[in-house]
């Protein structure tokens, strides 16, 4: 092998279509992310995915390399060294997927040192690749109110690869790379063909090794301890356990330890500079010969700073591009009853009041495990009713926190016997009565029409030592096979145009909304310490999440106790609680779940009701867009937040609440940037007379406002 030059690299050298691609965006995406169009170049043995906001680089000899990796925003190089672009595990062996050997420095990549990397004689090695547009992960349309109607576009580069190993002749392997418009994004995912004539062991899929330089310096510690690189954030269609948020989700974004790159200044070698993306728990499935696989798909955003606001911002950007069904967002109650004439009333009470769907709630009596010809046509004709008054119709199902039998429940790998699961007892959906639900779901919401499923208890990761189920082969096939399940349930409904609310993390799969995050029994205590609970909610809820990906409770009627404190009923005597509960969900536009037996009982609650919905639909796009958070409630000031938008005529509205006894007068400072207004702005009191403010140098507004007594008042920019 030829000696390496380390430094004596000449200005040609540098001359790469990579390097020809980095100048610096000349506006913020966040703004305007017109004109950041995915591009895929090539140019003799380099090819490059960029869109102005990003650039992947590679090189396709001796293998596939990646050799650069760039945020464009803040010119941050996310590539230390070389790794293989994937790792299979097979019949107990490791086989790298690309890449190439031989780089002795592993702080930093030169590209003098490219030609003298050699590929693995046992390594799949690249056969050729093509380019193609990003193509839809599901066949959804939007068929109901959504800020973003269209799926997600750009460009993607598959490379193609055969096995080199005897043992695995046959044995194909595509990597897909996807770089999105409009976003620092990238996808990454890969397909296997068994080509080999025989059954083969797939015992993991390792498809992302990327080693990225260290976030910090520490001669001593610990990888749980030492930070990890904070300008990637990755994402990946594999995520449960009921925690409401993505980073507790994640099953497959593991940061460990580099002992190749030996110049760290740990001096265990112990920085978590390495990242690999695979389910914590290993596929560990069977390939019959012929057969097809594909990985998860993972997603890689790149972030350009510490900030909080900002970063939400961009992953709340990333949801609205590659799931854009989250942006839809219904509104609807939840009803806690399935007899005719209550169902048929409430539908005429959403008619009268601008509601646009009832979920029939738990504890509704509603069974969608029941196909029989009655049940069918006792809901098909409920389902057409309100699709009569142009209301949709859905309903509630418990999968997981439920005991079925001995037969169909999860068999705990510890002890060979039912019990353990992450809800105790569950049903494995891989099991004779798991496969039998899937089918009775799909087939119920198909004969009735019903608009919306709400999935309580979906899949959580249960790992089943079952033999006999026939949706899985054994413990080691047995989360990978109930995921694929869980994911083909939610696939189907989305295509469908069903809209699903489900308490795990399975937007990337096609279900539109999850918990905000609260604490159910809360919703027992007084009404006033409700609302201010609720706001709490709000407030740290969306920062990650969009306003139509979280959703709220509201108890009409009493749930989970305490008495007539903590209800609503009878309406007509708690309007002042109503409308704050209303105006804070639906001003931060969050849908609540409003849970009983009605929406108004007199005419005076009637008035109320469509009032502040009407409210909501004039405003609607404007409180659907992300939310900046101007101050946390904590009972004792003011608190609020604010929408903002670039493109909208209403650049901003900000919400503003008093929990207080006696009225407030604040200036209230309003963080404007990512309006795109740069000089002055005009700003309303409700639907007052605009008066001018002149933005300070830190594109900020200060308005003096005063907020009544235990109330709330908004503003307006334009």
């Amino acid at each position: 092998m030829k000696k390496m030059t380390p430094l004596l690299l000449t200005a040609g050298m540098y001359a790469t279509l990579a390097m020809a691609q980095t100048k610096m965006p000349a506006r913020d995406w966040l703004i305007d992310p017109k004109g950041f169009t995915a591009t895929a170049t090539e140019k003799g043995k380099e090819i490059v995915l960029s869109n102005g906001l990003l650039s992947r680089s590679f090189r396709t000899t001796p293998n596939v390399i990646c050799t650069d990796f760039r945020n464009l925003v803040s010119g941050e190089q996310l590539l230390r060294a070389v790794k293989p672009e994937a790792r299979l595990f097979i019949n107990g062996r490791a086989y790298q997927v690309g890449g190439a050997a031989g780089q002795h420095q592993n702080a930093y990549l030169l590209p003098a040192w490219l030609d003298n990397l050699q590929a693995g004689a046992n390594d799949f090695t690249y056969t050729g690749h093509q380019f193609a547009d990003i193509q839809p992960v599901l066949r959804w349309k939007a068929n109901r109110w959504c800020s973003n109607p269209r799926q997600a576009t750009g460009k993607a580069v598959i490379f193609a690869y055969k096995a080199q190993a005897p043992e695995l002749q046959g044995v194909t392997v595509k990597v897909h790379y996807e770089v999105f418009d409009g976003i620092p994004l990238l996808s990454k995912w890969l397909e296997i063909t068994n080509g080999t004539g025989q059954t083969l062991k797939l015992d993991q899929v390792v498809h992302e090794i990327l080693a990225t330089p260290e976030e910090e310096s520490t001669v001593v510690g610990s990888p749980d301890k030492i930070r990890t690189p904070h300008g990637i954030y990755v994402e990946s269609n594999y995520t449960f356990n009921n925690s409401m948020t993505a980073s507790l989700s994640d099953q497959t974004t593991h940061w460990k330890t580099d002992s190749t790159y030996t110049s760290q200044v740990n001096y265990d070698l112990l920085t978590p500079c390495l990242l690999e993306v695979h389910p914590k728990v290993p596929v560990g499935i069977s390939m019959a010969a012929g057969e097809h696989f594909e990985s998860i798909r993972t997603y890689e955003l790149l972030l350009d700073g510490y900030d909080r606001e900002r970063n939400g911002l961009a992953k709340r950007r990333m949801y609205r591009v590659l799931a854009p069904w989250t942006t839809e967002n219904p509104i609807f109650m939840h009803l806690v009853s399935t007899d005719p004439a209550k169902v048929k009333n409430i539908v005429d009470q959403c008619a009268a009041t601008g509601y646009e769907g009832v979920i029939l709630s738990f504890g509704s009596g509603l069974n969608m495990e029941d196909t029989s010809a009655a049940n069918i046509a006792k809901f098909k004709a409920l389902a057409d009713y309100a699709h009569s008054k142009k209301v949709m119709l859905g309903g509630y199902s418990l999968f997981s926190s439920r005991r079925i039998s001995d037969e169909d429940d999860v068999i705990n790998p510890a002890t060979g016997k039912p019990g353990g699961a992450f809800f105790g007892n569950a049903p494995c959906m891989g099991s004779k009565w798991g496969l039998s639900y899937l089918d009775k779901i799909k087939h119920f919401i198909t004969a009735t029409g019903f608009d919306i499923f709400e999935n309580d208890g979906p899949y959580p990761g249960d790992v089943c030592a079952s033999t006999t189920h026939p949706g899985h082969s054994g413990k080691e096939d047995s989360q990978w096979k109930q995921m694929q399940l869980q994911k083909g349930l939610y696939r189907f409904l989305n295509a469908k145009g069903v809209y699903i609310n489900a308490p795990d993390w399975y937007f990337m799969d096609g279900t539109n909304k999850i918990s905000l995050g609260y604490r159910e029994v809360n919703f027992s205590l007084p009404r006033a310490e409700q609302l201010i609970l609720n706001r709490q909610n709000i407030f740290d809820g969306t920062w990650e999440k969009t306003p139509s990906m979280g959703w709220g409770f509201v108890p009409l009627s009493e749930y989970h106790g305490g008495g007539a404190e903590a209800t609503l009923e009878p309406l007509k005597d708690h309007l002042d609680t109503y409308d704050q509960l209303m105006i804070q969900y639906y001003g931060a536009g969050v849908q609540a779940c409003y849970r009983g037996p009605r929406l108004y009982d007199t005419d005076a609650t009637r008035q109320l009701v469509q009032q502040v919905v009407n409210w909501y639909k004039k405003y609607r796009d404007i409180l659907n867009t992300d939310v900046m958070h101007l101050r946390r409630p904590d009972g004792r000031d003011w608190d609020g937040i604010m929408h903002i938008s670039s493109s909208l005529p209403q650049k901003a509205m900000v919400m503003l609440y008093n929990p207080t006894t006696t009225p407030i007068t604040r200036e209230i400072t309003l963080p404007l940037y990512y309006t795109g207004l740069t000089q002055s702005v005009k700003i309303r009191e409700k639907e007052g007379a605009p008066k001018t403010y002149t933005l300070d140098r830190q594109y900020t507004a200060h308005v003096k406002v005063t907020i009544p007594a235990s109330g709330y008042t908004w503003l307006v920019a334009e």
